[in-house]
């Protein structure tokens, strides 16, 4: 197999306000969200970060995708560095996430060839790019509604669309199916696993169990910032249920924390 993202002893510490320390419960400043992560991931596979609110998913995936600078170690795109070319890097890569707000004002079509342009998509291909993938999400009838007006599925479907205006190898997704209802779940995966059936790599964070037995080929199990346990599903559960292996391997690693 191809690799084409290496991790390799990612750290990521974020200062605590004193409002966070108190509802952290300590008297630690600091906070270290990600703790000498690394992983790899190959060429054409799903592979699905799974881990509790607060396990370092978000911060992880920000930083593969240069949105936050690592303090230590660093990650390979396809060869290229997130720390020393950040922009070859997002040449690359599409990236996904409920904290990137698409601004009201603005209607999908306008806002799918506005980052068409800045990633320099050529305007026919950029047209046909977007015909096949309005009609394929259904934003083709809402394209010149503002986003103000469109529900939380439509936006989600929207946004989508436009991290993939570059037609990316790499897809970043940060909690896809959070927050929407059964359909667009249902579109959203259904579009993930034809993107792997087209040859690309999705890296995608979760802490639902159903969608990472349903996409991925491998899983990390993140916890308090590290990787506990990282394999494909069979090897990972065996005869188990993926739910309990996590619980399992959780358990296993608080009573160690603790």
């Amino acid at each position: 197999m191809e690799e084409i993202l290496r991790v390799e002893h990612l750290k990521k510490t974020f200062l605590l306000s004193k409002k966070q320390q108190k509802i952290e419960k300590t008297a630690e400043k600091k906070k270290i969200a990600v703790n000498d992560l690394s992983f790899t991931a190959y060429r054409g596979e799903i592979f699905g970060l799974l881990g509790p609110n607060g396990a370092g998913k978000t911060t992880t995936l920000r930083m593969l995708a240069t949105l936050i600078r690592p303090d230590e170690g660093d990650a390979t795109v396809d060869g290229i560095s997130v720390v020393k070319n950040p922009a070859g890097v997002r040449k690359k890569i599409g990236f996904l996430t409920s904290e990137l707000k698409l601004e009201d004002y603005f209607t999908p079509s306008y806002l799918y060839d506005f980052f068409s342009g800045l990633h320099g998509v050529p305007n026919d291909v950029r047209d046909a790019r977007k015909k096949f993938l309005f009609e394929k999400f259904g934003i083709d009838r809402f394209a010149e509604v503002k986003v103000a007006n469109l529900s939380t599925g439509m936006k989600q479907k929207t946004s989508l669309a436009i991290s993939l205006v570059h037609d990316p190898e790499i897809i970043i997704f940060d909690e896809p199916t959070n927050g929407l209802d059964v359909l667009t779940a249902r579109v959203v995966t259904d579009f993930i696993l034809d993107l792997k059936r087209e040859g690309k790599t999705v890296i995608v964070s979760t802490h639902i169990f159903d969608l990472v037995g349903k996409i991925c080929d491998r899983v990390g199990v993140l916890v308090n910032g590290k990787m506990v346990a990282c394999d494909s599903l069979s090897a990972l559960c065996g005869s188990e249920t993926l739910e309990d292996r996590f619980f399992e391997i959780y358990r296993a690693e608080m009573g160690d924390a603790e």
